[in-house]
């Protein structure tokens, strides 16, 4: 079998394939609410230093003055209920090195979900994160002897304090929204990546987040470094069981991209529709760097999610390329943030949506240049179809441009798949589904071409699925 046929059969990903949950048996439970006792036990669960303990309560007291955001965000956060939530559940495990030491109810979750053949074929390093902690972390030697680091960010935090240290908290701060505060105080699980100056990866490392509890609010860390010319391409991907309950997600990302450094980071979330999806990313790009989003979202009852890149060095890069999909009962309120801090800086918006059924979609996107600032680009892009007549979609772009030598472009368009073209592919032997799914993959087919093969075949079926009886 080809390098290509293996890539295209890599990741088998189903709207239901993520639909189940096996029995709890936990050693470590904080219990349900949020106070000092829960963060304190998180904290001594995982035996921090002091100043980890003091800074998860700062963002504790953060989080309970900030209100609730209603300028970027919807009615829906009005039903999240703190005091119902779990906000630390762990087996006890330390992170194995091989899949037969992971827990066996562990390792048959991620054996249905592919992850063991996703690793073998095509990834550099994996991570795997089960409810609160990961279960299974594993890098390739020979990158391992180049200095890179792929662990998790308690690990990080314990052995590689030096790098982990002067970058934590700095780029998305507790005090950025609520949720950044929310994760700040009770974050656990995530990655920690550095890679040295001038190693570039060649395969991706990837990560996979998975609740399995009921109730349960997830709350990784992730801070990746890329060192000055250092390239690396990162994959995440996500699922949770259907419950009749609401589930909170809620991530902070930080990205750290040095003097002509590169770093791609790519997600693909197919979250049950319980689930409220609150997350903040936002990577820096040092003079010459590059920082890009590829982004999919998919699934989820609420999704908040606006990568940013703050363009502090001349001459950096940002970019961020989204496509969501809201069906019945699913709001996708998603977009973009770019700071230009230095001249010639250049940043790229591109986002597609569906709206099916009844489901929305919102783009909400900032761009600020300021005057002081010369031959800084911008170009934002947000296109958006609706599948039915009750469908909806608004837009929001807020780009802010001051002096006489900044250039920017902004560009939307809203349409509608019309009942004369499936009639027309209809009469040449498809099915209505096939109809529309036909029409929505060549929506979004010049941005699908920007993910890796392995993900843009299973988004194409992903797609499939989500328009069988979508017309009606």
């Amino acid at each position: 079998m080809s390098d290509t046929d293996l890539q295209n059969e890599a990741i088998k990903v189903d709207t239901e394939k993520g639909n189940f949950s096996y029995p709890e048996n936990y050693e470590f439970d904080a219990g349900v609410g949020l106070t000092e006792d829960t963060v304190k036990y998180i904290s001594d669960v995982k035996k921090e230093d002091d100043w980890v303990r003091e800074f998860r309560l700062k963002a504790l007291e953060i989080f309970k003055k900030k209100p609730m955001p209603t300028n970027w965000a919807t009615k829906d956060l009005e039903t999240i209920d703190f005091d119902k939530i779990r906000y630390y559940l762990s087996k006890g495990q330390q992170p194995s090195r091989t899949w037969d030491e992971v827990p066996d109810d562990v390792k048959e979750t991620f054996e249905r979900l592919g992850i063991p053949e996703q690793e073998r074929k095509f990834l550099a390093g994996v991570e795997a994160q089960f409810d609160s902690e990961a279960a299974y972390s594993r890098m390739k030697e020979d990158l391992e002897k180049e200095g890179v680091i792929f662990v998790g960010s308690s690990e990080g935090l314990q052995k590689y304090p030096e790098i982990f240290r002067p970058y934590f908290g700095k780029v998305i701060p507790a005090s950025d929204n609520k949720f950044a505060a929310l994760n700040s105080a009770t974050f656990s699980g995530g990655s920690f990546i550095y890679v040295p100056k001038g190693v570039k990866l060649k395969q991706p490392l990837q990560a996979y987040f998975r609740i399995n509890a009921e109730n349960f609010g997830q709350f990784e860390r992730t801070l990746i470094i890329a060192d000055e010319g250092a390239e690396l391409t990162y994959m995440e991907g996500c699922t949770a069981p259907k419950f009749e309950t609401s589930t909170l997600h809620s991530a902070v990302v930080e990205l750290v991209a040095l003097k002509g450094a590169k770093i791609q980071y790519i997600t693909v979330q197919n979250w049950s529709d319980n689930v409220f999806n609150l997350v903040t990313k936002r990577g820096m790009a040092d003079e010459d760097a590059e920082v890009k989003w590829i982004d999919c979202n998919i699934g989820s009852r609420l999704t908040m999610k606006y990568p940013g890149v703050v363009l502090k060095g001349q001459r950096a890069r940002g970019e961020v390329l989204s496509i969501a999909l809201a069906n019945d009962g699913q709001h996708q309120d998603t977009g973009a943030k770019m700071m230009h801090l230095a001249d010639n800086t250049t940043s790229n918006i591109i986002s597609k949506s569906i709206s099916i059924g009844k489901g929305q979609s919102t783009y909400r996107g900032q761009v600020h240049m300021p005057k002081h600032l010369k031959n800084c680009k911008n170009n934002t892009e947000c296109d958006a179809l609706l599948i039915n007549t009750n469908s909806r979609t608004d837009t929001y772009p807020a780009i802010t441009t001051r002096g006489q030598h900044n250039t920017v472009q902004h560009e939307a368009s809203v349409s509608k798949v019309s009942a004369e073209q499936i009639f027309y592919m209809m009469q040449r032997g498809l099915s209505e589904a096939e109809a529309m799914s036909l029409a929505v993959n060549g929506f979004v087919n010049d941005l699908m071409k920007a993910f890796p093969m392995e993900y843009s075949v299973e988004l194409k079926r992903l797609i499939d699925m989500e328009m069988e009886g979508s017309v009606g």
